[in-house]
């Protein structure tokens, strides 16, 4: 990516929309502003794999010692660490159902609720910490083994994304989904320094 396309995909929140300091951390680029550039090789898709794989720990990592208060703090309007954590969860079921689209030939992926309805309405903040981990763990080590399971072939796939209105491999798919793992482990961090 070249200076100018990195500049393009830059979409800073506005100063009420953080609690970080912007002499210390830039903000976020708001995720339905992002572009992908999917130009990379499909054989990458085992070290992406792996970077899905790693995200329950990397999650369970970053919670680790924080108070239940401090995990469910909003900050504003802005979902809490544990509302973060449980919409990677939430999303995990579109996306084990995109992967299906791919194996059955649809030539479009499904729709995802860009409201992001289940996560407000799941009250995440109610629940134990350890019981959306577990959850979030148990999905989505059953889709990389899922995922694994596939012909190298299934990685070349393709189906248009509806949002992005962009054709996909199953790879770029894969990439897509580390990037929104990362995305929201970033705001974790954030909010963490925040307090």
């Amino acid at each position: 990516m070249n200076a100018a396309e990195i500049a393009e995909s830059l979409y800073f929140l506005n100063a009420s929309e953080s609690t970080i300091c912007k002499e210390r951390v830039m903000a976020q680029p708001l995720w339905f502003e992002r572009k992908f550039d999917f130009s990379f090789p499909v054989e990458l898709y085992p070290e992406i794999i792996e970077r899905l794989r790693g995200t329950p720990a990397r999650l369970e990592e970053r919670v680790e010692n924080i108070e239940a208060g401090r995990l469910t703090a909003r900050d504003g309007d802005k979902w809490s660490i544990q509302e973060n954590i449980g919409h990677l969860l939430d999303l995990d079921e579109l996306f084990v159902a995109r992967f299906d689209d791919y194996k059955q030939g649809s030539p479009t992926l499904r729709v995802a609720d860009l409201k992001n309805q289940k996560t407000h309405e799941a009250q995440h903040n109610r629940r134990p910490l350890a019981e959306i981990l577990g959850e979030f763990r148990r999905a989505r080590l059953a889709l990389v083994q899922q995922l694994e399971s596939q012909p190298p072939e299934y990685f070349r796939r393709t189906a248009l994304h509806p949002r992005l209105n962009t054709p996909m491999r199953v790879t770029d798919l894969l990439y897509f989904v580390a990037e929104h793992d990362d995305h929201h482990l970033a705001r974790i961090t954030e909010l963490r320094r925040a307090r």
